[in-house]
């Protein structure tokens, strides 16, 4: 069997990575058999352009964080790059250490690398413990663990997993302003079928709505009057003019489900879906349950109905 190569954001030892792991895990648990070699680049452009390229079957990107929202970059690719599909998606809890090489001190440290995403969630931290320390921008925080082995960085906020794959120790652990966070990554392919429906799934799409009174509570209703619940919804610019804006919409359900079916044609009908992005398991938590007028039973049964009054019987 050929291996699949994912391209992930690296360099080894990012959350991403393990995030790759875990979908990786995820499909030898469902016996889905598939060889995967995972490959660290240089940026999410990078990940997404090597799948839509035809370089990588698959693509592990970060899309939403717990405390500071969508990640921009990956969510501008979706929205305006060539089309592809999201088909997983996994959490992983983010814990920040200050990591430095082996004998270095917290007096030591004068120049700390981060991630922009993890810096936020450490700022605090830093501000009351090295208020005189330079933070540096990386791509990754691995990126910055392995500044810091290399003897560019005094000290990096990273998972303490990178300390272990770069030689670093942990001089102070778990120094994230909010406890429990979490991102969310995404599995990104090439459009195609989405995975079969396993009753607790996800459906993301982006809506493009007139930019008139009423206009995106017209199109908001439409999920409302079919009984599926949103999880998500946030906008990015459209790139078109100022004050044009898209919104990203994550909902319960799957393209298979008579609901979002329904939907998804509203939607088209009034040119408001700008880009569906996949329907695909949900990693974490449950839908809410369907209420009665918008069960699959409910439906198949109205449009049996239906066609039997457009064939001349009676109820």
């Amino acid at each position: 069997m050929t291996a699949e190569r994912w391209a992930y954001l690296g360099p080894e030892g990012t959350f991403t990575e393990q995030a790759a792991q875990s979908l990786v895990r995820r499909d030898q648990l469902a016996g889905i058999p598939t060889e995967v070699r995972l490959e660290a680049v240089g940026t999410v452009s990078i990940a997404l352009d090597a799948v839509r390229s035809g370089a990588a079957e698959a693509a592990v990107v970060a899309l939403e964080s717990s405390v500071e929202g969508a990640v921009p970059l990956t969510a501008d690719e979706l929205t305006h790059g060539d089309p592809l599909l999201i088909t997983g998606e996994a959490y992983v809890p983010i814990t920040f250490d200050l990591l430095v090489r082996p004998g270095a001190e917290l007096a030591d440290v004068r120049t700390v690398g981060a991630h922009p995403h993890g810096h936020a969630q450490i700022r605090e931290w830093l501000a009351a413990t090295l208020p005189t320390a330079e933070v540096v921008m990386s791509s990754s925080n691995a990126a910055a663990a392995a500044a810091v082995a290399a003897g560019d960085l005094d000290a990096a906020a990273a998972a303490p997993v990178a300390g272990a794959r770069y030689g670093l120790t942990s001089i102070a652990t778990d120094i994230g302003e909010v406890r429990d966070a979490v991102t969310r990554f995404v599995q990104i392919r090439r459009p195609g079928a989405p995975p079969a429906p396993t009753g607790n799934d996800r459906t993301s799409l982006v809506l493009s709505v007139g930019n008139h009174p009423g206009s995106l509570l017209a199109v908001l209703a439409e999920f409302a009057s079919r009984g599926i619940n949103l999880t998500r919804l946030e906008s990015r610019p459209a790139k078109s003019a100022i004050g044009v804006y898209v919104f990203l919409v994550d909902a319960d359900g799957h393209i298979n489900d008579p609901a979002i079916a329904d939907v998804l044609a509203a939607l088209i009908r009034r040119s408001a879906l700008w880009r569906w992005l996949g329907s695909y398991p949900r990693a974490q938590g449950n839908n809410e349950p369907a209420a009665d007028f918008a069960t699959t039973s409910a439906y198949v049964t109205a449009h049996d109905q239906v066609r039997r009054w457009q064939r001349g019987e009676q109820n």
